[in-house]
């Protein structure tokens, strides 16, 4: 019994110290990083986008704030993604929120 006890420890041991194993590991760690700045540059890219966009409009509605905000955003930021985003993050914070979008034939009826 206690041979084979010895066998399963030595069996078990020089899987662990073998290198393909710390190979594989390695590199299925590092695809998770690739996929992970993928991801983060896509939101990061989107939010820069739409948020430009709604400042330059001057107003955002309740749709597409919560779009942003909650689903994009903060998961960007839980990531680790920061700066820009973050920055124009704040400025569309600063919008009025309208119930609507507004079509351009009717900004052109107002002036």
């Amino acid at each position: 019994m206690e041979s084979w006890f010895q066998i399963i420890i030595t069996i078990f041991s020089s899987v662990l110290a073998s290198s393909g194993l710390w190979a594989y590991l390695s590199k299925r760690t590092e695809n998770k990083d690739v996929k992970t700045e993928m991801l983060i540059g896509l939101a990061h890219d989107r939010i820069m986008y739409l948020g430009m966009s709604y400042i330059e409009r001057g107003y955002i509605t309740q749709d597409e704030y919560e779009n942003l905000k909650v689903y994009l955003f903060e998961p960007y930021e839980k990531l680790g993604g920061n700066g820009s985003a973050k920055r124009t993050m704040q400025e569309v914070d600063k919008l009025p929120i309208h119930k609507f979008i507004q079509n351009k034939e009717d900004e052109h009826d107002e002036t």
